[in-house]
């Protein structure tokens, strides 16, 4: 697994464990950390970007199953260092995908994201709609998601794979001081450092917040099932939840509110998209996967972990 030391990538090692897989870890520990890696795990630390030390961890031995998790993941630092942005998304992708092919990896699954629909049309969006991306950073990712398809589309090689467009996952260990990722963990660090929350533009723009344990499952579902091979799937919970909304709910669960918290307004930014959810009926349809988990018992269980760790 590549980015395996992250939030969503280290809850995916834990559910591999679970199921009593042998596991290796590729990450350069640039977000993610040591202690998020289980010692049931093997750690290789490495930058995906480096094709060099990609190959040389396929070259331990063959893998049955490749999930590419590492990416650039900020909207913001995608403007800021374009260059880093699109080293990481779309070489990085190309060095796991060349990997797989020279190492005869069978099966590949790939951390897609909803910032390749850019400004939708229909919402929640189905993964038929087109795809606009408004940030360098959905260009990476819908780049890299294109060299995903087309390589499991090749004639020449046996490589079954998938990608799954990731919506706002959100829940334990994601990072509470990161200003560039996860509007809702950082709305709760703010909270617990007794800093203001910001909200940008008029707070109204929605996102499609999952729980990171309803992603675990639908990814190892994908993973686990020839229907899903060769497909590109939603991973929502399929509500749209508008900004404000959100910094209430956090403020409530945190036992503050307006009255007594301060909440500001700011510009808005740059590649922010307005509206987002995904239409998932396509990975239900495809291997049975339903979100399970509403906001609010997501959000209280984050704030529980978060109470303890921030």
């Amino acid at each position: 697994m590549t980015g395996g030391a992250g939030f969503l990538g280290s809850h995916l090692v834990e559910g591999l464990l679970a199921r009593g897989d042998r596991v290796v870890v590729l990450d350069d520990l640039s977000t993610g950390t040591r202690e998020h890696v289980p010692a049931d795990a093997e750690l290789v630390q490495a930058d995906v970007a480096d094709a060099d030390a990609v190959a040389s961890v396929f070259s331990r031995g063959r893998f049955e199953l490749v999930l590419h998790v590492a990416g650039q993941a900020s909207i913001a630092q995608s403007f800021a260092r374009p260059v880093r942005d699109l080293r990481t998304n779309v070489e990085g992708t190309v060095n796991a995908i060349e990997s797989c092919v020279a190492s005869g990896v069978p099966r590949l699954v790939y951390a897609s994201s909803m910032t390749v629909y850019g400004e939708p049309e229909q919402v929640p969006t189905p993964e038929g709609a087109p795809c606009r991306p408004v940030s360098y950073y959905g260009v990476t990712k819908y780049a890299a998601e294109r060299y995903v398809q087309v390589a499991g589309a090749r004639a020449d090689v046996d490589l079954a794979v998938t990608s799954l467009r990731m919506f706002n996952v959100y829940g334990e260990r994601q990072s509470l001081t990161n200003p560039y990722q996860g509007v809702l963990a950082i709305f709760i660090g703010n909270v617990l450092r007794g800093e203001p929350i910001t909200i940008h533009s008029d707070g109204r723009q929605t996102r499609d917040f999952v729980y990171v344990g309803d992603v675990v499952e639908a990814w190892l579902a994908a993973a686990g099932e020839d229907s899903a091979r060769d497909g590109v799937y939603n991973v929502g919970s399929g509500v749209e939840t508008s900004i404000v909304d959100l910094a209430d709910g956090v403020l409530a669960a945190l036992g503050r509110s307006r009255d007594d918290y301060e909440v500001r307004t700011g510009p808005a930014q740059r590649g922010d998209q307005r509206r987002a959810a995904a239409d998932v009926t396509a990975l239900r349809e495809a291997v049975g996967w339903t979100p399970r988990t509403p906001i609010a018992e997501g959000l209280e269980r984050t704030v529980e972990w978060a109470a303890r760790h921030g």
